[in-house]
């Protein structure tokens, strides 16, 4: 090549990397890539396509590639073991790219990340070699033979959504999840000299042994070959000269004290593999990234990594996106690892597939552990021939990753046992199998145990147990919902390994036979703590905070407080010396004021404790720290990453309503109110009766009371109606009504109700305040899901709420934590979990720890709820129940505002509430062996 050739040359490969996102290669010796597809999701070039079937079809026209057809108007829908349009479309693509003359005499490889299903490949009207099955896995042909070098070439594709062997079809297409057709992985030409390195096997130990694999195409018979070392830096830290015998040569080196590769410490080398002519001069030369690291599997044991034991906090996930499908993109990649880091999660099990390269990347360097996995569901899957091929695919592309731990062979029965010994074939570092839902090897993976299952006095008390999936997330069941009870058991079992949550997110697509409608195929897909988009869900946080490696002993801030918080370090390999503690004190602005706070002292701290040890925190109390309204600490990890944040309430539910009738008295805004039911305005409340109602009246308001039974009617304040009655009504054992009788107690009216066995209700009325009180006593029933009482309000009339108390995600009995103590505030949403609205956090629902309600409505004066007792939930209306609920439903009590002590748990997708653990059912009311009387609620309700 003269000169001027060369420049173009350069010049050319210089733009064509800047249009492909491809850095420049060193013309000598590395590897050039030449992407003829977009790189992703997020950079994709038109080809011409035919669909033969469906939508669009019978026709050329164009495609971006990659993608799925369906998400760009092609073909059709359906869900892998549903019903749907299962077409049997195939789709054929057509691409035009120039080969320069240069190229001759180099090696040229055709590759693609993934096709579905089926793919034959012709270049320049010549097949490129064996069609390829299976859907997930990388491959590629050479084609150096077919090419015109200097000209333009053609390439087609011929791709057929279902495969025609039937056992891909069974490990692909008859799966739980949405089925896709077409290039959906970006497809790219991989420039080589004819001498080179073919590929490279990395095992690097925790005692910094570096053991390689390295193989060359068949042009290298001898010769030289240069190993270079570098930090995260790229500064060079070892140099070594290998001799080459044949085309699969083994190498090994040390590094004296390596920086060791963990989830919680991602650090990584890079090693680059030469290739050195007879003269010592470069030929060829790959890069790899890895990390030092040593897995092992002990029987009746654990997982260690670098000689510790681990507990796999993990989650299930799809490659998936509502408007691509399963074309994906290396942000996309991050952005999901972000969020599954921010969960206080460590693994991540790759279901029920291979994921792009970049999300391994990914988890390389932010630091997961993976289990890879490859494809199969609910029967025998991949026969023999296959499942080998696309094995060695798999293992050869994915195995230098130091985040994957294992591999798995198949999912739920979807395993062939003739395979399990081929991935020890291909993988130099001779990861362990094990088989998801099966009590297989060293492992017992069993699938949505029950709590009782935690025991584990069943028929494999000797293995280790590691549920790959488990508490499965049917709209907003599952996940945190037993979570804390089902991690006290496996945390503290030294055979549990962890386990992995059911799943990461909503795989809601968007129809684009349908104007972009987002379809869950029912309730198959919404298993998600996170929504399509991926929207935070309260189990999200609950998450967090439960499988946060900072762990808080329960604790109440008293008057007798003394600073010290009880605390226990649930991280492996760090100290939390090198995490960020901050302490805050803090006001909150009262209910007539906008929402805020104030912080009044802040302290930032450090706490030496190691991994797995139990210690102490102790604060530095300010003066006054009584009058505060609540106390948060926040931690981060080392890299600056939000590991939790707690809040504890200073004052209690009463001592706080009490504070803030005051100041309502002395501002004005309400006269002579206090706590005591013996309050004395100067006027007396008027009081006139019907044969139905009393009508009562006072200087700022008028009321009906049901003379029946003693319920609100209607509240009018300033010539408006406050839509608020048909309450108290007890939701819990409710008992026959006796009487319902007023008096005066010098200037305040009473109008109490009385039931049979000594349950009541009063409402307590002044002359010339807009508070009123309303005192209950009740029994509920010996197991109750439910005990307090209820009001109804148009729910149509809320525009948004206000409160105090934990939020501002709502919660369940057995999912209450996640939740914060301080202000909140949202506007008014129809959120159904899962299934439509995806707005987060829901508006109605369980909030736990009230201590006053201020409702914000469109038409009528807002009016605030304050609560004297402590420990009570707010249901705020009823959540409407998705179409197909299954064990996830939920039971509300009646009425549209209730004030209890009790709420009840939700179940998950295969399991009822009682199966999820201690905190998930009824609560046992027995008065004569607890000797707790009656429940008291004591509410004030101030109309100013």
């Amino acid at each position: 090549m003269n000169w001027l050739k060369r420049r173009k040359f350069q010049l050319y490969l210089f733009v064509l990397c800047l249009m492909t996102n491809v850095s420049v290669p060193v013309l000598h010796a590395q590897t050039e890539l030449v992407y003829l597809s977009g790189t992703g999701a997020d950079h994709r070039v038109d080809w011409d396509f035919f669909c033969s079937r469906g939508r669009n079809s019978g026709k050329w026209t164009k495609i971006p590639v990659p993608s799925c057809w369906e998400q760009e108007g092609f073909g059709g829908y359906y869900y892998g073991y549903g019903t749907g349009d299962r077409l049997s479309e195939t789709g054929t693509y057509r691409h035009q790219f120039y080969v320069p003359a240069a190229w001759k005499g180099k090696e040229i490889r055709i590759v693609f990340e993934g096709v579905m299903t089926d793919a034959l490949v012709k270049i320049n009207n010549k097949i490129a070699g064996d069609v390829h099955q299976g859907a997930f896995y990388e491959f590629s042909y050479e084609i150096s033979s077919l090419l015109q070098y200097g000209h333009n070439n053609s390439l087609e594709v011929l791709v057929k959504k279902h495969s025609d062997n039937k056992s891909v079809n069974h490990a692909e297409r008859d799966a739980d999840y949405w089925v896709f057709g077409g290039i959906f992985r970006p497809v790219y030409l991989q420039v080589k000299p004819k001498q080179n390195i073919d590929r490279v096997a990395i095992d690097a130990r925790a005692d910094g042994v570096l053991n390689a694999a390295v193989l060359f195409s068949d042009h290298v018979k001898s010769g030289k070959l240069k190993l270079e070392l570098f930090d995260k830096n790229g500064d060079k830290l070892q140099e070594s000269d290998h001799d080459i015998k044949g085309t699969d040569t083994r190498i090994q080196t040390r590094l004296a004290n390596p920086s060791l590769w963990t989830a919680e410490t991602p650090v990584l080398y890079k090693a680059r593999f030469t290739l050195l002519g007879a003269k010592g001069q470069p030929i060829h030369s790959t890069e790899e990234k890895f990390g030092f690291r040593t897995v092992e599997i002990r029987e009746s044991d654990g997982i260690y990594v670098n000689g510790i034991r681990v507990k796999l906090k993990g989650v299930n996930r799809h490659t998936f996106h509502p408007r691509y499908g399963r074309t994906s993109s290396k942000a996309m990649s991050i952005e999901a690892v972000n969020l599954i880091k921010d969960m206080n999660m460590n693994a991540v099990r790759m279901s029920h597939y291979p994921p792009d390269k970049h999300f391994l990347d990914v988890c390389d360097s932010l630091g997961l552990f993976v289990l890879n996995e490859l494809a199969g569901w609910q029967r025998p899957t991949y026969d023999d021939t296959v499942g080998r091929k696309l094995i060695r695919e798999m293992v050869i592309r994915d195995q230098n990753h130091p985040s994957i731990i294992l591999w798995d062979n198949g999912n739920e029965g979807g395993w062939n046992n003739n395979l399990n010994e081929e991935f020890a074939k291909w993988d130099l570092q001779k990861r362990e199998v094990i088989h998801p839902w099966e009590d297989f090897g060293k492992f017992n993976n069993y699938h949505y145990m029950d709590y009782n299952y935690l025991s584990n006095d069943g028929f494999n008390r000797r293995k280790i147990f590691m549920p790959t999936e488990f508490l499965h997330g049917l709209y907003d069941g599952g996940h945190g919902a037993g979570l804390e009870d089902f991690w006290l058991r496996m945390w503290n079992d030294p055979l549990c390994s962890g386990g992995f949550l059911w799943v990461f997110a909503d795989e809601a697509v968007e129809r684009s036979d349908k104007n972009g409608a987002l379809d869950t195929y029912g309730n198959e897909a919404p298993d998600g703590i996170v929504g399509p988009y991926h929207e935070k869900e309260g189990s999200f946080y609950t998450i967090r905070e439960v499988w946060s490696p900072v762990y808080f002993e329960k604790k109440y801030i008293t008057p007798d407080f003394d600073g010290i918080f009880r605390i226990e370090n649930r991280y492996h390999y760090t100290d939390l010396k090198d995490c960020r503690f901050v302490a805050e004190w803090v006001h909150c602005a009262n209910p007539n004021q906008p929402l805020g706070e104030q912080i009044g002292f802040r302290e930032v701290f450090s706490v030496p404790l190691q991994p797995e040890q139990k210690g102490k925190i102790q604060l530095n109390k300010p003066a006054s720290w009584l009058n505060f309204d609540l106390l948060r600490i926040k931690a981060w990890d080392p890299t600056g990453r939000l590991i939790h944040e707690w809040s504890w309430a200073v004052k209690t539910a009463r001592t706080k309503t009490e504070e803030l009738l005051k100041m309502a008295n002395q501002s004005g805004g309400s006269n002579n109110v206090n706590a005591e039911p013996n309050f004395s305005s100067g006027v007396k409340p008027l009081i006139q009766e019907t044969d139905s109602y009393y009508g009562i009246k006072t200087r700022e308001l008028e009321m009906r009371i049901n003379k029946s039974n003693g319920q609100l009617i209607r509240i009018i304040k300033a010539g408006k109606e406050i839509p608020l009655g048909n309450g108290p009504v007890f939701v819990d054992n409710k008992k026959e009504l006796e009487s319902v009788r007023h008096l005066y107690h010098n200037d305040t009216l009473i109008i109490e109700s009385l039931f049979k066995g000594g349950d009541f209700f009063r409402w307590i009325i002044a002359g010339q305040s807009s508070v009123i009180k309303l005192e209950a006593a009740y029994e509920p029933s010996r197991y109750s899901k439910f005990a307090g009482i209820s009001f109804s309000y148009p729910e149509d009339q809320v525009a948004a709420a206000k409160w105090m108390g934990d939020g501002p995600y709502r919660v369940y009995k057995n999912r209450m934590k996640g939740v914060g103590f301080g202000l909140w505030e949202k506007a008014y949403n129809n959120t159904v979990t899962g299934e439509s609205g995806y707005v987060y956090p829901e508006f109605k629902g369980y909030h736990s720890n009230l201590y006053w309600l201020r409702l914000q409505n469109k038409q009528t004066p807002d009016f605030t709820i304050y609560v004297h007792t402590d420990d009570i939930f707010l249901k705020l209306f009823t959540p409407q129940e998705p179409a197909r609920p299954e064990r996830a439903k939920m039971v509300y009590p009646e009425g549209d505002l209730s004030f209890l002590h009790i709420i009840n748990g939700i179940g998950d997708k295969f399991l009822e509430p009682e199966k999820l653990g201690p905190q998930s059912n009824p609560v046992l009311f027995n008065k004569e062996r607890l000797h707790l009387g009656k429940l008291h609620l004591s509410l004030s309700f101030d109309f100013n």
